[in-house]
């Protein structure tokens, strides 16, 4: 059976006329930046596999069916099986021309009930919603409580034991700059580079809640994750916060710990330069 993901081509639609600040290049077909938000819990990750349930092919088939032809969406940041976004980004390009509430409303009557578009706008052809990002945005969540909880089992990582959050800060602390992260990248991360530059990254508490926030310039498959598995271990005494320093220096994944579940990962949003002028919750970034 075929996976749900490609949508047939539908005759006969009506093509608005194109609005007056729209730009394509010079084959006619335009380039479309939009935000989407999904609940990762029932898909096997951002990117298409045969007969599996993928984000990026329900994308598709649901954009597909608004533009009256096929579409190939990208991405900002590809997601693993189970790993959530608040905002992603995506770019397509397409011949047929729509308002932007068109492609809103329209992309979203077309969509499963886990996955929503917040904003669609046209944007210039130079844009590339992963290679134009200047900085991208996660958080790791955790529920430290003795019993299991049943409403957050997909949202959020259980732990019943408690963490010594200051050792976690004071660790999460040593990963701020620019470092080699092969200690922290999966073995079959295919980036040509390890080097990233991290720009922060903190935990917080709000009760039995602790969320680990971090922003880059770039991240490396599994990066996060496996951040969280040494930052986890630090915390429950099993490490001392200097590990972190060790890993980096030894550049050697399999010295690094454990990879942390994915269903506490969520994907919050990419930055990108101002002059894109894209309609994000908190704005795009100068540079």
């Amino acid at each position: 059976m075929r996976p749900e993901g490609v949508a047939p081509r539908h005759h006969g639609a009506t093509v608005p006329g194109q609005e007056g600040d729209q730009t394509s290049d010079q084959s006619g077909l335009m380039r479309i930046a939009m935000g989407l938000e999904y609940d990762g819990t029932a898909f096997h990750g951002w990117q298409l596999q045969d007969e599996a349930r993928t984000v990026q092919a329900v994308v598709e088939a649901a954009v597909a069916r608004v533009a009256d032809h096929p579409v190939r969406v990208h991405c900002a940041g590809r997601t693993d099986r189970g790993v959530h976004a608040e905002e992603q980004v995506i770019h397509f390009d397409t011949s047929s021309r729509r308002a932007e509430r068109s492609w809103v409303l329209g992309t979203n009557v077309n969509l499963p009930p886990d996955v929503a578009v917040s904003w669609a706008r046209p944007v210039d052809p130079a844009f590339h919603a992963r290679f134009s990002a200047i900085a991208r945005h996660y958080r790791y969540r955790i529920l430290c409580r003795p019993t299991r909880p049943p409403l957050a089992r997909d949202r959020a990582v259980w732990l019943h034991q408690a963490l010594d959050l200051e050792r976690m800060r004071a660790a999460a602390a040593l990963l701020v700059g620019e470092n080699d992260f092969s200690s922290f990248r999966a073995l079959g991360c295919q980036a040509k580079s390890p080097v990233r530059r991290v720009h922060y990254c903190d935990w917080i508490r709000e009760g039995e809640l602790l969320e680990l926030r971090i922003g880059a310039n770039g991240f490396l498959h599994h990066m996060v994750r496996n951040i969280v598995g040494v930052l986890t271990a630090i915390g429950r005494g099993e490490a001392d916060p200097a590990w972190v320093e060790e890993l980096l220096a030894i550049r050697d994944r399999t010295r690094g710990g454990v990879t942390a579940p994915p269903q506490g990962l969520y994907f919050v949003r990419a930055d990108y330069p101002a002059a894109f002028a894209l309609p994000q919750r908190g704005g795009s970034a100068s540079v």
